[in-house]
């Protein structure tokens, strides 16, 4: 299920084929708990890969909800962003997280152009939220 906005937005929205989630977080069942911290000083970065692996599938719950009969999804770009120390340089390896699981998900409609920047702070002290775009294709 697509986690519920914390703030005044949807959690998706679509013209023509393309679909545009917004920003997801490592929510599970609303819990965000055990992905939040600096990475790498208060959270490894393979538990934030496993934050940015949820993410995606938080972005994927959200893209299903704007999907006709007979559409499927093709991921066009991932925004990544990881709560970073000032001296992390490693955003990328969080990411492939993200990037690996959406190939392992959707195969050849999973390869993705990709974005990923280190930012000081994240809502609720998140390690990583990512954003979406996909498209909706016939299957």
């Amino acid at each position: 299920a697509c986690p519920a906005p914390v703030a005044a937005y949807v959690p998706a929205t679509r013209f023509g084929d393309t679909i545009i989630v917004s920003g997801q977080l490592p929510s599970v069942k609303g819990d965000f708990s055990a992905f939040t911290g600096v990475v790498p000083n208060q959270i490894s970065v393979e538990k934030a890969k496993e934050a940015s692996q949820i993410c995606f599938l938080n972005n994927i719950a959200a893209a299903l909800t704007q999907l006709k009969n007979g559409e499927t999804l093709r991921l066009v770009q991932i925004q990544g962003f990881v709560q970073s120390a000032n001296d992390f340089h490693d955003q990328p390896i969080v990411l492939n997280g993200a990037s690996e699981l959406a190939v392992q998900i959707l195969g050849e409609n999973g390869k993705h152009a990709r974005t990923a920047v280190g930012v000081s702070t994240l809502p609720k002290n998140v390690a990583v939220e990512i954003s979406c775009t996909f498209q909706a294709i016939k299957e």
